[in-house]
């Protein structure tokens, strides 16, 4: 294991979720996703060393930057809850995602997903968003929780503690053919 300093961890955090928002161009009313392996944050391996305390900083941090901006969380569970995600049950209910019954526990969840459920207002279960742009820190495969296109995003951390960070942006499909236009200032 290593040691986790609170004030880093935050502050690397919050920067790599700044530079998210700045690349992804978030709006009040879109939805990010958030997958994360505190096991990995913290030096072991994913699912086996889940921390609630880093938990509970991962998913304040965020909530510190995305509510003010009007932008909804999605906290991914592990595995063995089909990766269901946590989230408040006022966004589950304006975008009618399908609530399931399950509450995550520290080692079926995982640690962001029980803050999460601390943390919110009334939280809900569902078993899938179509997020506009999320982050993965350790490896905990968010893809399937965001919007096709997928770009990636390369943060500035691409480590927070031990484990590997990697961000996903959206943007619409291009269509048409060889005579399409793609940009705005041609018209």
């Amino acid at each position: 294991m290593i040691e986790i300093k609170t004030t880093q961890l935050v502050s690397q955090l919050a920067t790599d979720i700044q530079d998210i928002l700045d690349i992804a161009q978030l709006n009040s009313g879109d939805l990010f996703v958030l997958g994360c392996s505190t096991s990995e944050i913290v030096g072991g391996h994913i699912g086996k060393d889940s921390n609630l305390t880093v938990g509970t900083l991962v998913i304040k941090t965020l909530q510190e930057k995305l509510t003010p901006l009007g932008i909804g969380l999605a906290v991914q569970g592990c595995e063995h809850i089909n990766r269901s995600l946590v989230v408040e049950r006022s966004l589950a209910l304006k975008n009618q995602l399908d609530i399931v019954t399950v509450v995550p526990a520290l080692h079926a969840g995982g640690a962001c997903s029980i803050a999460a459920f601390k943390q919110f207002d009334n939280p809900v279960e569902v078993e899938h968003v179509t997020a506009a742009a999320g982050i993965d820190i350790g490896d905990t495969a968010i893809g399937m929780h965001v919007k096709f296109v997928q770009v990636p995003i390369r943060p500035t951390y691409t480590e927070i503690g031990g484990a590997h960070v990697t961000a996903l942006r959206s943007r619409p499909k291009y269509v048409g053919g060889p005579r399409a236009n793609y940009d705005l200032s041609k018209i």
